[in-house]
């Protein structure tokens, strides 16, 4: 395992409060069984691709080429939106936090938006002809890529004419008539097939996240090996408590059916998993909001939001569930000497200390404050941050996620309040004319 489990700290027994009773945490496990034979069913007879990427290295191969070529550009813009760009952030944020790439290649920009005004001051930026973008639809109907692609090949157009269009342009969308893969036909660019039955935003394993990732300079064998480490384990398991996962998905719907427990804040101690935790939000809350079910799931961000947050946390409703993950920082950064502190007793406990020491120190506190003041707390602990880790994170949150759905008797893969905004969306600028 590339991470830790820890869930001690959400048990009544631990902490009281609005802690979880073993009896009702059994009562969830046992109900969790036939979701992991569902998933094991899923994946032998191959309806749910997703459970197959761990395992895929050909379609990796596939992308290479296409990679190789866009890592020839100064940039790459990302036009997509939801599941089509939040992977493809989570994972690129390991090479670059927003000072640029660390391991060479292409600055990637990831533009899931229409502000018209953030939209202009990029193309105005950015020298287009060393520019190329990366549209990505699954429906290929997608109204904010494809109004974002349209302004794009004007611009682009008007840089490098019309014949050196496609030079600058990869698309993916999956193989069916649609507005996407007629306007790349005409462009004559690389069209390159996303699986129908792989949803956008469990689609971070498929090319959608592989192909950016692999354009940031990533191992993405590695991020599948990684997936496979969670995966493997729950196909194998006998019981629920076997898997991380199950287990997972577990405490919070008992949680949600004996506390009513409606928040769960995920809290990591990590820069570079502030995407990720965008990410999540995404895949928790379309999946399992449904039916009048489902909880809210929040970001938070270590050190940051003890300073916005923790005070809501724990003096405000206990009706959160928290999971604080937390990489093990001890001793790395620039250490503050205790020459620099001045004769200053009071700040005499940072001498010799480095920054990785008080990240991790805050890190370790605020668990414990949450658990010490009743508040269902689970601990996911990492060594370090590289691809096998965060595909590891990556899988475990899908998993959970479709167990959950599993549990509350949803389906995890559709979004039907979604659609009925994008019909809303049209008739609207219809009637504007």
């Amino acid at each position: 395992m590339y991470y830790q489990h820890l869930i001690d700290d959400v048990f009544a027994d631990r902490i009281g409060g609005v802690g979880l009773s073993r009896d009702a945490f059994g009562r969830e496990l046992e109900r969790a069984r036939p979701a992991l034979d569902k998933v094991r069913r899923r994946h032998a007879d191959g309806s749910l691709p997703l459970l197959r990427l761990p395992a895929a290295r050909e379609d990796l191969a596939a992308l290479k080429p296409h990679a190789e070529r866009l890592r020839g550009f100064e940039n790459v813009v990302i036009l997509g939106t939801g599941g089509s760009s939040l992977g493809g952030q989570t994972l690129a944020a390991l090479t670059d936090i927003g000072f640029g790439p660390a391991r060479g290649g292409p600055k990637l920009w990831f533009m899931d938006n229409v502000d018209p005004a953030t939209f202009a001051e990029l193309l105005t930026r950015l020298d287009l002809k060393k520019t190329a973008f990366l549209p990505i639809s699954k429906s290929g109907g997608t109204a904010e890529t494809l109004t974002q692609l349209f302004v794009v090949l004007e611009a682009l157009e008007a840089k490098v004419g019309k014949a050196k269009l496609a030079d600058h342009l990869v698309t993916i969308t999956e193989p069916s008539d649609n507005p996407l893969r007629r306007i790349a036909t005409r462009v004559g660019c690389p069209i390159l097939d996303h699986d129908p039955g792989v949803g956008g935003r469990f689609s971070v394993l498929s090319l959608v996240g592989m192909l950016p990732a692999m354009i940031a300079g990533l191992d993405t064998a590695a991020i599948r090996e990684g997936a496979a480490s969670v995966l493997d384990p729950m196909l194998a398991a006998k019981t629920a408590d076997q898997s991380a996962p199950a287990t997972g998905a577990a405490l919070s719907i008992a949680l949600w059916r004996e506390k009513g427990i409606g928040t769960t804040v995920l809290m990591p101690y990590v820069d570079r998993l502030s995407y990720f935790g965008l990410w999540y939000r995404q895949l928790w809350a379309e999946s399992l909001g449904k039916g009048g079910k489902g909880t809210t799931p929040v970001r938070a961000m270590g050190t940051v939001d003890q300073h916005s947050q923790l005070q809501l946390y724990l003096g405000g409703p206990a009706d959160k569930m928290f999971t604080v993950l937390i990489r093990d920082t001890a001793g790395e950064g620039a250490t503050v000497k205790p020459t620099a502190l001045g004769g200053d007793a009071s700040l005499a406990y940072l001498g010799n200390h480095s920054l990785g020491d008080l990240l991790l120190a805050e890190a370790d506190a605020t668990a414990a404050t949450l658990a010490k003041n009743g508040r269902p707390t689970r601990t996911m602990r990492i060594a370090k941050l590289d691809e096998r880790v965060m595909g590891a994170l990556l899988m475990h949150y899908m998993l959970e996620t479709i167990v959950a759905a599993d549990l509350l008797e949803l389906d995890a893969f559709d979004q039907p309040a979604v659609e009925e905004g994008k019909i809303l969306t049209r008739q609207y600028l219809a009637a504007r004319g």
